[in-house]
């Protein structure tokens, strides 16, 4: 039988990302813990040659759990979009070049979809993939994966969220992620829809942990 080990206390969220940042913070803050984030620590960011996103996630979370002595949250989290064989996948952030410009790499995926001739919304299916690990200094994790399943639209709409949420309208829904508030999107119920593939995760993760 598998022992499952509660957070408490403080918790180092092991991204440079304030978008994940502000997400996980708010997903956090019921369950009374108290988080700080990589960057305020001034923790470097490790290279990320893991072959998926639950593998990254690890290698994320361990070492800032090595560095901090403090137990660490890290995601790694994507779009694979099935015409593309599941790119960008784990190079999703990649695409948006050092300068995170994902006006370009959402061009750059609709242009490979044109070029596919991927234009009814039953050929630009896509998913969003999160995988969550929280690591110990003494090398425990756990380890939860999720993701949130929709459509690509084109031309992108809506300035919330970050990322490829513009382009991305989960199933069931007529607006993108871009679109929703941030409790629309990622908030639990009774605020929210507990709709995006971190939030998923996170119910994943809190039955295990918090």
């Amino acid at each position: 039988m598998t022992h499952h080990r509660r957070i408490t206390g403080r918790l180092v969220i092991a991204t440079h990302n304030p978008g994940k940042l502000a997400e996980m913070r708010e997903l956090l803050a019921p369950h009374g813990v108290t988080a700080v984030s990589a960057a305020e620590l001034d923790l470097g960011e490790p290279e990320e040659t893991g072959d998926s996103f639950r593998a990254n996630a690890r290698i994320k979370a361990v070492a800032a759990a090595k560095s901090a002595q403090l137990p660490a949250f890290a995601d790694d989290s994507g779009l694979a979009v099935d015409a593309l064989n599941g790119a960008p996948g784990i190079f999703s952030a990649r695409w948006a070049g050092p300068n995170k410009d994902f006006a370009a790499a959402m061009a750059r995926i609709e242009r490979l979809l044109q070029e596919r001739g991927a234009l009814r919304p039953a050929q630009r299916r896509a998913q969003f993939v999160s995988a969550l690990c929280v690591a110990w200094p003494d090398d425990h994790v756990e380890e939860v994966e999720a993701r949130a399943e929709g459509t690509l639209v084109w031309p992108p709409r809506g300035t919330e969220g970050f990322g490829y949420d513009p382009m991305f309208m989960p199933d069931r829904h007529t607006r993108t992620f871009g679109e929703m508030t941030s409790i629309e999107k990622h908030g639990l119920p009774p605020l929210g829809f507990g709709l995006s593939h971190r939030a998923r995760a996170f119910v994943k993760l809190a039955e295990i942990c918090l």
